[in-house]
């Protein structure tokens, strides 16, 4: 009898790998999305530890390349890091995933705020923070911790992260941070002879999402000021300011605060306040405060519920799509520029420069907080919890906000 050779079992496709993977990556961005408290620093610092030490799509110095490059784009520094990890690891699609899932908690419960700012308990953002602030501050301390660990190996990078962390403190304006970042760079730019030599692949760059960021900027800019539709004249407002803010969420405050209620009176200084304080509150992004104003711009003029949360949306919208753009523009060619030895020997002073805003940024959020014995107390234990890498971030960020809420 003939034998019958069976089929050898079908081998999972490297597409399905892939698919399977940015599921989980897109699940982790949720997490972080749910989770994320305090800031792009602190941001970075969870970034750090679950997409870096736990998952390890990427490398700590890859991230921090990653960052620092976003620093120096206008926009949302957190959402453009987290949107590149994506491009990374899956493309267009997943980056454009990412960006979605990691902005949407945020920006639904400030666009809600935003229609029901009436209702809500003036006293909830502040009960709310109490103890998540120093805990956030205690996810910095340790990213700062971890990173120089990681990164700082010479006598150079340790002065540049010093020097740095110093600046950084003591000047506290929003073009320092992306100057700094340059000038590490050049300061280690000039041991490039250091480095091998490899064969250059020529430069292409994609000029397609450049171009589509300065159109819409100026197409924005003149139905702004020709239209008298309300929801086109916040887009052009909100994407005007995410395509020209650089410094976060706390420079984007001021400005906003000048614009929308100083000039445009689309809301009163007490419920800005009230916004601001909430968005410090909340996981994600800052900048998810557009859609907070954007709900409250809609509230007259006969637009009713629905106008509320079309200016949400526009808010959101407005604001996050300028930076992704333009780190869309930016990634494709980032790593072929790295092929260039003087680019290269420029990575080693811009990740020192990096973990010295870390460590600044430890210091200065920590400056609003009353110094009482027990937020020096939140700040250490959350630091030697996370040393011991045995709680879930999302634990430890539900215990404060628990603690927040019946205490």
């Amino acid at each position: 009898m003939e034998d019958i050779k069976l089929a050898p079992p079908p081998r999972r496709s490297g597409a399905r790998t892939r698919r399977v993977r940015g599921i989980i990556f897109l699940k982790d961005v949720a997490a972080l999305g749910l989770s994320s408290f305090g800031g792009p620093q602190a941001h970075l610092a969870m970034m750090m530890r679950l997409l870096v030490e736990k998952r390890r799509y990427l490398t700590t110095p890859e991230l921090l390349e990653i960052a620092a490059l976003c620093q120096i784009l206008p926009g949302p520094a957190s959402a453009q890091t987290i949107t590149a990890v994506g491009f990374r690891l899956g493309g267009a699609n997943l980056a454009y995933l990412t960006v979605f899932i990691w902005t949407l908690p945020s920006v639904i419960i400030m666009a809600l705020a935003g229609v029901s700012i009436s209702y809500l308990d003036k006293d909830l953002a502040a009960r709310l923070m109490q103890y998540i602030q120093p805990v956030a501050i205690g996810f910095v301390a340790y990213s700062a911790y971890r990173i120089a660990s990681k990164v700082i190996h010479t006598k150079t990078s340790t002065a540049l992260m010093v020097a740095a962390a110093i600046l950084a403190y003591f000047f506290q304006l929003p073009w320092v941070l992306p100057l700094l970042l340059l000038a590490g760079g050049l300061v280690t730019t000039f041991r490039y002879r250091n480095l091998p030599q490899v064969e250059k692949q020529p430069m292409r760059v994609e000029w397609a999402n450049f171009i589509l960021w300065l159109s819409i900027l100026l197409v924005a800019a003149l139905l702004g000021s020709f239209t008298h539709l309300l929801p086109v004249r916040l887009f052009e407002n909100f994407y005007r300011n995410g395509s020209l803010v650089f410094g976060g969420g706390q420079v984007l405050a001021p400005l906003f605060y000048a614009e929308f209620v100083e000039f445009k009176h689309y809301l009163s200084g007490p419920e800005f306040l009230s916004g601001y304080g909430l968005t410090q509150a909340l996981p994600g992004p800052n900048f998810s405060l557009a859609a907070y104003i954007g709900a409250l711009a809609m509230r007259t003029g006969g637009y009713g519920f629905s106008g509320q949360l079309l200016g949400a949306a526009v808010g959101a919208t407005g604001i996050f799509l300028p930076g992704t753009l333009l780190i869309f523009f930016v990634i494709r060619f980032w790593d072929q520029l790295k092929q260039y030895r003087v680019v290269k020997a420029s990575l080693e002073g811009v990740t020192a420069v990096s973990a010295g805003l870390v460590w600044a940024a430890t210091f200065l959020l920590y400056h609003p907080l009353p110094n009482t014995p027990l937020n020096l107390t939140l700040v250490a234990v959350t630091f030697l919890v996370l040393l011991w890498e045995k709680i879930p971030s999302y634990v430890i960020i539900g215990t404060a906000l628990l603690a927040g809420t019946i205490i």
